[in-house]
């Protein structure tokens, strides 16, 4: 990172960013084009590792990627806002951003898609204890993202 004035390295300070975001843009790459799709998620951090889940449609441009090419890049940000200023080189804006890479993998047991829907729906209500009927479960597609790396950078 060239501005390591803005580096956030506390893991805590880290995940309390991802947990302010709504949307975390999945970069695919097929060998030819890129490929960046945002997605509402759920997060959680186990055994030292940070886990995205996500879902949506069984069939798709998504699922076809995650099959032939799982290696992704991943961006979050929040808490954006314009600094303005006398002239344009003195605007400056507030942020905080995540980047990060990983692998994801399609979920196919029926108690890891609960879980992974389970925290999606935290991360989107702020509750837990949902229900997902078998039926539900059958209907949609789950997966997981397993950070390789990951940087994040504030600017207040």
């Amino acid at each position: 990172m060239r501005r390591t004035d803005r580096e956030v390295t506390n893991p805590e300070k880290i995940n309390e960013i991802i947990r302010a975001c709504s949307c975390c843009r999945l970069g695919f790459y097929d060998g030819h084009e890129v490929y960046i799709v945002p997605l509402n998620f759920g997060f959680e951090e186990a055994d030292g590792r940070r886990i995205f889940y996500f879902h949506g449609a069984k069939k798709g441009r998504k699922i076809d990627l995650m099959a032939s090419h799982p290696s992704v890049g991943f961006e979050l940000d929040t808490n954006f806002a314009i600094h303005p200023g006398e002239n344009a080189c003195s605007y400056s804006a507030r942020f905080q951003s995540v980047v990060g890479t990983g692998r994801v993998s399609l979920l196919e047991d029926p108690e890891e898609k609960r879980h992974g829907l389970q925290l999606i729906m935290r991360q989107n209500s702020g509750r837990d204890g949902w229900e997902f009927p078998d039926l539900a479960l059958a209907g949609v597609a789950v997966f997981r993202l397993e950070v390789e790396s990951i940087s994040c950078k504030e600017h207040p």
